[in-house]
């Protein structure tokens, strides 16, 4: 009886006949795998990951090592102080904003006489800083005493004259409370201030269709702006 022989031994595989073993071709391509991926990251610390920056702690300005990406300050003390400044600061802005919600509410309650009252206050307080140093337009003294802002033409008779700058002069509280303006020297010494031409403008016809609230806004804050230029001016 005939056998059919077959060649006896172990077979070789694809890589013995290169003359590596299997372990060899996984140790090689595992160095290869490692070097690729830290390839372009520069210098790292034992563990793999980057050494973190030094930051400027934001309360006593020391540089320090994070702990954490977006740690701010270097320590507990410093952490307290940051927390009790934020605290601060968010309390500042609440108590603004009730203050300011609180005045715009008072602003929308007022009346146009309120607004009045305003302007007329704000108004006289620019004509005494523009006229300081000068004698009481109707007697010319030197008051030491208190003074007004006095109208020639009284607000009473002629309202649109109520914020005229040429209508309004400093006056001492004698002349302008006791002896009702004390007009016709008020008159006189107007004429030398201004001129006559402009008195009898005063003194002539005016068209007026009365005050808004919206006029009487927009005096208050040209007069309030006017008042305060003096005020820096002068120190």
């Amino acid at each position: 009886m005939t056998l059919n022989t077959q060649p006896t031994g172990t077979p070789i595989s694809p890589s013995s006949q290169d003359g590596l073993t299997t372990a060899d071709t996984q140790s090689k391509n595992l160095k290869r795998t490692t070097q690729g991926s830290t390839k372009g990251y520069g210098l790292q610390s034992g563990n793999g990951s980057k050494k973190p920056k030094q930051k400027k702690c934001k309360v006593c300005k020391t540089l320090f090592t994070p702990n954490k990406p977006l740690q701010a300050v270097c320590g507990v003390d410093c952490s307290v102080a940051l927390g009790e400044k934020r605290k601060r600061l968010k309390q500042a802005k609440e108590r603004r904003e009730t203050a300011s919600a609180d005045r715009a509410k008072r602003e929308s309650l007022k009346t146009r006489g309120d607004w009045g009252r305003e302007a007329q206050a704000v108004f006289n307080k620019w004509v005494r800083l523009r006229d300081q140093g000068m004698p009481c337009i109707s007697c010319g003294r030197h008051h030491m005493g208190q003074v007004h802002a006095g109208h020639y033409l009284s607000v009473g008779a002629r309202p649109e004259l109520r914020f005229e700058p040429l209508n309004v002069h400093l006056q001492c509280a004698p002349c302008n409370t006791y002896l009702s303006g004390n007009s016709i020297l008020y008159r006189q010494s107007l004429i030398e201030r201004i001129g006559l031409e402009k008195v009898e403008w005063l003194e002539g016809p005016h068209k007026w269709n009365g005050y808004s609230i919206d006029d009487l806004k927009a005096i208050k804050a040209k007069y309030s702006a006017l008042a305060r230029e003096l005020e820096k001016s002068r120190g």
